[in-house]
């Protein structure tokens, strides 16, 4: 196989950003988009449909991506099992609760068929430019990280509404829609913890879930990481959907900084100025373009035979942990987490 045929299922307000990604491959042939909506799927230029059960018949695709809210996942994935879909790509937060993600993951192997998640966040340029500067031991023993989200978006009646109206009536909200980024990004960079701790509120009372909080996770070799999180706060930011927010990752030889232009400085201990690691993001799109460098990911993978990252059963670990937050949340207590 040389290229692929990829269909769509989606095209509300993020679905912009898988088309014009897809749109973007020498190997990839976009053969059809599908939503409710035919207008909007027709709003694509690609052929339209407003039912997935015909769409993946007339075009047998080799990739399905699913660009839909969770409450839509399940029923997607198995419309297009039963069509003998083999690769999906499914939007994150994945299915509605664990349990859901669990059948979908194991009936996806059932299948024989591979589902990779939509969880880009790690994809970002200056994550994947942070991870290699730990893996070189940039700034010696790690000791805590700490990331402070503020999109500066939650504020007032009408938060959301021109974007992604659903939010306001989301019951889980900030970890569930948000944080869960950080909860893998988190892993990426650190390894998968063994503890939270989560203090949760919420700012914005036309939201029906919390919209602010604290997360502290405990990772392996001693190292904290905290989410600092308020949807209704900003951050020094042109664009304040880069980055979403500002990281500090202090170790015992100095500390590196996200700032939320995208760029990486770093400062040596007992040092003041700063050395910068990477430049200024200049995309003018969603995240430094990591939606496209996730699907360039799974493209790779199908047609070079690359590992995946974020499979269903690997990011079934992602919703554990996210459980395990709400939980600690409830009770007012720290979670130690399973092995799995």
């Amino acid at each position: 196989m040389t290229s692929l045929r990829v269909t769509c299922l989606g095209a509300g307000y993020f679905a912009q950003f898988h088309y014009d990604s897809w749109a973007r491959m020498d190997r990839v042939q976009r053969v059809g988009a599908c939503d409710l909506d035919l207008g909007k799927a027709r709003s694509t230029g690609l052929p339209a449909f407003d039912g997935l059960e015909t769409m993946l018949a007339q075009t047998t695709p080799d990739v399905l991506d699913i660009i839909l809210p969770p409450p839509a996942h399940a029923q997607a994935i198995r419309t297009a099992l039963d069509a003998g879909i083999k690769t999906i790509i499914c939007q994150k937060p994945f299915c509605t609760n664990l349990q859901e993600a669990q059948e979908m993951a194991a009936l996806a192997a059932q299948n024989g068929a591979q589902v990779i998640v939509h969880e880009n966040f790690r994809f970002q340029p200056w994550y994947r430019s942070l991870k290699r500067a730990l893996d070189d031991d940039a700034i010696g023993k790690l000791h805590q990280v700490t990331f402070r989200l503020r999109p500066g978006d939650g504020q007032g009646p009408d938060a959301y509404l021109d974007r992604q109206p659903y939010f306001q009536t989301m019951k889980r909200f900030l970890v569930h829609e948000t944080a869960v980024h950080w909860i893998d990004t988190f892993r990426y960079l650190l390894g998968n913890p063994s503890a939270v701790y989560a203090d949760l509120r919420r700012v914005n009372p036309v939201i029906a879930g919390e919209d602010a909080g604290y997360i502290l996770f405990d990772h392996p070799n001693g190292v904290r990481a905290l989410f600092d999180g308020n949807r209704s706060l900003d951050h020094a930011a042109d664009n304040h959907r880069r980055t979403m927010g500002e990281m500090l990752v202090e170790g015992a030889s100095g500390t590196i900084q996200l700032r939320g232009d995208g760029s990486l400085w770093q400062r040596r201990f007992r040092a003041r100025d700063e050395v910068c690691l990477k430049p200024a993001d200049t995309w003018d799109g969603f995240g430094g373009d990591c939606v496209h460098a996730l699907q360039s990911h799974v493209v790779a993978g199908l047609l070079d035979g690359t590992a995946f990252e974020n499979t269903a059963q690997e990011y079934l670990r992602v919703i554990n942990i996210e459980e395990a937050v709400y939980r600690s949340a409830t009770e007012a207590r720290k979670i130690t987490l399973g092995a799995t």
